[in-house]
C-alpha cells in the first residue's frame, strides 16, 4: 500500500506519511504512559522545575569533560536548541576551577548554516559557532578554557569534523528535538527520485556522516519562529550537520525537551517510537532505537497535553 502524502510538504517525507495508528497512539500517551516507556537502552527522565532541569543539562558538559584525559581526550557534541544551558556550563567550569585545557578536553558543535553554499562566519547573526562561543565557551575564564583546536564546528572540512570522532571519544552527543522530529539537521528528505515511493531505508540513512543538507520546510518555520521572530525570509534553506555515523560514536545521546521546540504530539511520538523500536527515516529521530544508550529529558510543564484546545 503506498504511503500516504504529507500534510506539511507534499514532496517530502515526514511523519505524517506514517500509518495513523502510530500517530494514534502517540497522541494517547499520558505523562505516566511516556515515564513507562523507559526500556534497556532507552530511558525517559522528567524534571519538576526549569532549574532542575537546564542545570543537569549543564552537568553533562562537565561530566563528560571531566573524563578527559590527556592521554585518552573526552568531550562532548552540543546543540544551539535548547541554548538555556550554555551560560550555566560556564558558570559551573569557572566556579569549580576545572582546567578544560590541562584535560585536554573537547567539544563539537552540531550544526551550521549555509549561505551560497559556504558555512556562514561567525560574524553572521545566526552563527551557531558564534551562539555557542558567545554563551558559553568564550565565558570561560582563559586559564580554564578549551584549546581552540579542541574546538570542532562543521564548518569547514566535513571530512576532517568527521575523522575527529575517531580521534577523540565523543562521551555524550547532546541535543534537542525539533518540529520535523530530528536531531541536529538530521531531516527527513525530499520525496523524489530513489525515494519517491518511500523513504530510505534505517540503514540507508543512518550511513550518513557530517554532511550538507536541504532543509524541510518545517525545520525553516521552526527556526524563523524560534530564532528570528517569524521572519522566515532570513532563514538560510541548507546548512552542515553531524550526521548518524558520528551519533553512534557517541557513547550516549541524550535528548532534551523543555517543550517549545516540539510539541506534545511530537514529543510522544519519537518516545514511543524509539521505545517500541519502531525505525522510520520519515522521524529521523525514530532512528535512534538502535543506538545502544539513549535519554529523554522532559521538563514536566512543557510535555502538555495532545487535546483539541482552540485559541
Amino acid at each position: 500500500m503506498a504511503r500516504p502524502i504529507s500534510k506539511l510538504a507534499e514532496g517530502w517525507w515526514d511523519y505524517t506519511t506514517l500509518e495513523s495508528d502510530i500517530l494514534q497512539d502517540a497522541a494517547r500517551l499520558t505523562v505516566r504512559d511516556l515515564e513507562e516507556l523507559s526500556r534497556p537502552g532507552f530511558t525517559v527522565r522528567i524534571f519538576d522545575t526549569v532549574q532542575e532541569f537546564y542545570a543537569a543539562e549543564a552537568l553533562e558538559y562537565l561530566d563528560a569533560w571531566m573524563q578527559s584525559t590527556p592521554d585518552n581526550p573526552a568531550g562532548i557534541c552540543g546543540p544551539v536548541g535548547p541554548t538555556e544551558q550554555l551560560p550555566i556550563v560556564a558558570e559551573m567550569v569557572n566556579a569549580l576551577g576545572i582546567n578544560l585545557g590541562k584535560l585536554d578536553a573537547h567539544f563539537w558543535g552540531m550544526d551550521e548554516w549555509l549561505e551560497n553554499g559556504v558555512p556562514v562566519s561567525e560574524s553572521h547573526p545566526l552563527s551557531f559557532a558564534k551562539c555557542d562561543n558567545e554563551l558559553c565557551l568564550n565565558r570561560i575564564r582563559s586559564e580554564l578554557a578549551l584549546p581552540d583546536r579542541n574546538k570542532h564546528f562543521p564548518s569547514g572540512d566535513l571530512d576532517q569534523y568527521t575523522a575527529s570522532f575517531d580521534q577523540v571519544r565523543c562521551v555524550l552527543m547532546q541535543g534537542g528535538q525539533g518540529e520535523i522530529k530530528h536531531w541536529a539537521f538530521n531531516d527527513p528528505l525530499p520525496r523524489e527520485g530513489e525515494y519517491a515511493e518511500a523513504p530510505p531505508s534505517p540503514e540507508e540513512y543512518r550511513a550518513q556522516q557530517a554532511r550538507i543538507v536541504k532543509l524541510h520546510p518545517v525545520t525553516l518555520m521552526q527556526n524563523a519562529r524560534t530564532s528570528g521572530g517569524g521572519n522566515v525570509s532570513q532563514i538560510p534553506t541548507h546548512a552542515a550537520t553531524v550526521g548518524p555515523r558520528e551519533t553512534w560514536k557517541a557513547e550516549t545521546v541524550s535528548i532534551w525537551h523543555p517543550g517549545h521546540h516540539d510539541n506534545p504530539f511530537g514529543m510522544r511520538l519519537s518516545a514511543l517510537m524509539i521505545s517500541k523500536g519502531l525505525a522510520d527515516s520519515a522521524v529521523p529521530m525514530s532512528l535512534l532505537t538502535d543506538h545502544p544508550n539513549v535519554r529523554f529529558n522532559f521538563l514536566r510543564s512543557g510535555i502538555g497535553e495532545v487535546v483539541v484546545d482552540m485559541h
